[in-house]
């Protein structure tokens, strides 16, 4: 919904094509999953390319933009929703904004463009997006400590979750009730394989089916944008994020419930696996989480050398400095090789950063703070909680030092000159 002040000159926003180019550009980058840091300093920095004054306030379900002075301003309301992140949108709204910026489109080709983007399909389908959400829980299994069957148990209940994600997408009712009702089923399905098979950890299972959901990564952007001073954006994230932890908790309790129902499962410890398993699941988890984020194929190799960065740096910074601090070490790495790879590869940072991030967030300590809490283990559930909230902070200070250290492109512009604006405006 686009509301305008109706206390200044509404006409004159409409006329004005920058104007309304630049509220369409905010509007499809949110769309993209755009973290509001990155979309407030790009689009600062097209409209003074543009020769706009302009500030920008964006929160997970709006964008306020004001045009002109503070005498004689004009305000552009937009009501947007929360989306997930959609890498190859971001790329295609990323293009058309660097094509307007070098004069290459008129603006009102480049709006149509945008247009286009919005309504386009998505690349991948339903079979390709259940098949990553199995990997991905297939390999989270196995950074957690399961063996072979703990891993094939884990791939198919984050296969029938993620069936489960395409089949309630289509239905906007039922998927508000989507997090707390694949909870419930992984853990019961994790209670009931151990019980019938035996030698599965079922806390482990359910946690590698519910990898996909855990909301770490949105924990550690609602911590970047409160290190970043953006403290609605920042808020809105976090009680967000808090509010999905707790209904995923809901759902794994009531799962465990019905569970009990069953004969008591026969538990297992950890299980040794060569080392070539663990660096096969490495090497496969950037894939799994490209395709869950919607990149284009064509962006997997810079993708894939980010996450080797980060985890690199994340394993050397834990063995020097521990795991707490050296996961800002791995955001460091990530946030360093995202912005040369926005140089190099005329990329959006974040199409590269989101998938290196992801491998390092602190999900699966959150999610452990809080079953242990709903067991009544009051202290263990207070140190993970400490543990999970120190680790945000720890990789939101290092993708800061890194946007200081390496600066993104899109920081840095020079104006479009008078000349071509008057082309792009006919």
């Amino acid at each position: 919904m686009l509301t305008l002040d109706t206390t200044t000159q509404p006409k004159t926003v409409q006329r004005d094509l920058r104007e309304r180019f630049l509220v369409r550009l905010a509007e499809a980058l949110h769309q993209a999953g755009t973290p509001a840091e990155s979309l407030e300093v790009s689009m600062l920095s097209s409209a003074r390319r543009l020769g706009l004054h302009a500030e920008f306030f964006t929160t997970p379900t709006s964008i306020l933009v004001r045009f002109g002075e503070i005498e004689e301003h004009r305000t552009v309301l937009l009501r947007v929703h929360p989306t997930d992140a959609d890498l190859e949108r971001l790329v295609l709204v990323h293009e058309v904004q660097q094509a307007v910026l070098r004069g290459e489109v008129p603006l009102s080709e480049a709006m149509k463009r945008l247009e286009t983007v919005r309504d386009r399909r998505p690349r991948y389908g339903p079979i390709a997006s259940v098949g990553s959400f199995a990997l991905a829980s297939l390999t989270a299994s196995r950074f957690f400590g399961g063996g072979s069957a703990e891993m094939a148990a884990s791939a198919g209940i984050g296969a029938l979750i993620g069936g489960l994600a395409v089949t309630t997408g289509r239905w906007p009712t039922i998927g508000r009730i989507f997090e707390p009702l694949a909870a419930a089923l992984a853990s019961f399905i994790a209670v009931a394989l151990a019980a019938l098979l035996g030698g599965i950890r079922p806390d482990l299972v359910t946690l590698g089916g519910l990898i996909v959901l855990v909301p770490g990564l949105g924990l550690t952007l609602a911590l970047s944008d409160l290190a970043a001073r953006h403290l609605a954006s920042g808020t809105a994230r976090l009680f967000g994020a808090v509010i999905v932890f707790f209904t995923i908790a809901f759902g794994v309790t009531l799962g465990r419930q019905l569970g009990a129902l069953l004969p008591a499962p026969v538990l297992s410890g950890e299980v040794l696996l060569p080392t070539w398993v663990d660096v096969a699941c490495l090497a496969v988890s950037p894939l799994a989480f490209a395709v869950l984020f919607r990149a284009r194929p064509r962006d997997f190799g810079w993708i894939y050398l980010v996450c080797a960065f980060g985890q690199l740096g994340g394993r050397l910074g834990g063995a020097w400095l521990g795991p707490q601090l050296g996961a800002g070490l791995g955001a460091l790495a990530v946030g360093i090789g995202a912005n040369l790879g926005e140089r190099l590869g005329r990329r959006p940072a974040p199409v590269m950063a989101l998938p290196g991030l992801i491998l390092l967030v602190p999900g699966s300590i959150g999610y452990r703070s809080l079953a242990a809490l709903l067991a009544h283990d009051i202290v263990p559930g207070i140190e993970s909680a400490v543990t999970a909230t120190f680790v945000a902070v720890s990789l939101a200070t290092g993708l800061l030092i890194a946007n200081v250290a390496l600066p993104a492109v899109s920081a840095r512009a020079s104006i479009v000159p008078a000349r071509i604006l008057s082309e792009m405006e006919r």
